[in-house]
């Protein structure tokens, strides 16, 4: 095996170790990326819905409620209101869901599933946990979700949700009395969950990744042009000449031109030498021949 090969067989080995390396590297980073930018997104959509739960609190509850009492208007719930406002935020994303899941809610609509019904227990279990972040697979992917507990703080809830006698009757007349009662003081009743589609950032990093990998790739292969030139100008062929003199003069031919040292490295210096070792083999060759 020549000295090119040898030398371009421990760089693409270099190459293929150092790309498995930063590869892995850079997978997980923008694995990371991908996933924060998700949570972001999903974090994002979680303040707007608790924005309009404040404004709906706060601006539309006082003027409906004096609508007669004989009408319920759900415009007046929070929950409803941030919920139709993801609603309409859904007709141009269809991926992006946001729920209010409860176990035992006024509007079935909103009773939670067995998944979401383990997230509300997980806040059930921990009153200290105020957040929290899953991933659940999904028709179109695996979907990023952001929870938060739904506590009853307020016991002004309890005007609907205590005891069904208590309960407006047009909320009654409207939901009926079977659900979405009982609720109690700082009781954990549901979670807000935001699901975020995780499919194109990952999809962006894994693109991402592959044009990384193929810009090293090209960058790796001028090197090693570059290197072979090098090689090839600076040690190969002047390892050439030499070898082709001392064939030469192994065959007798003493007036076989001198091996012409370029620079002052390493190479030039074994030239010189190389030189003085075939005059002093040449005039050892001529007394022998007198």
């Amino acid at each position: 095996m020549g000295l090119r090969a040898k030398f371009n067989l421990v760089l693409l080995f270099v190459f293929v170790m150092g790309m498995a390396g930063i590869g892995g590297i850079a997978y997980q980073v923008l694995q990371q990326n991908a996933r924060a930018e998700v949570l972001d997104t999903a974090g994002l959509m979680m303040q707007s819905a608790l924005a309009v739960r404040q404004y709906t609190t706060h601006e539309i509850r006082p003027l409906l409620d004096a609508s007669p009492h004989d009408t319920f208007l759900p415009q007046t719930v929070p929950a409803y209101a941030a919920m139709r406002d993801i609603t309409v935020l859904r007709q141009v994303y269809p991926e992006y869901s946001y729920k209010e899941a409860t176990l035992n809610p006024t509007n079935p609509v909103s009773r939670a599933t067995d998944w979401e019904s383990s997230v509300i227990q997980y806040f059930r279990d921990d009153r200290n946990a105020t957040q929290l972040v899953g991933v659940e697979p999904g028709a179109t992917g695996p979907s990023l979700y952001l929870a938060r507990p739904i506590q009853v703080k307020d016991a002004s809830c309890l005007a609907c949700h205590g005891k069904v006698e208590d309960a407006p009757p047009a909320m009654k007349a409207r939901y009926g009395s079977a659900n979405g009662f009982g609720w109690k003081l700082n009781e954990v009743v549901g979670s807000q969950i935001v699901s975020v589609p995780m499919s194109v950032p990952l999809a962006r990093a894994q693109r991402t990744l592959w044009t990384f990998l193929a810009a090293l790739g090209v960058v790796f292969a001028a090197v090693i042009v570059i290197l072979n030139v090098l090689l090839d100008r600076i040690v190969i062929r002047p390892v050439k000449r030499m070898s082709a003199i001392a064939h030469d003069v192994s065959m007798g031919k003493l007036d076989a031109a001198e091996c012409a040292p370029r620079g002052h490295d390493e190479i030039a210096s074994l030239a010189e030498s190389f030189n003085r070792m075939r005059r002093s083999l040449v005039n050892a060759m001529k007394m022998l021949e007198e």
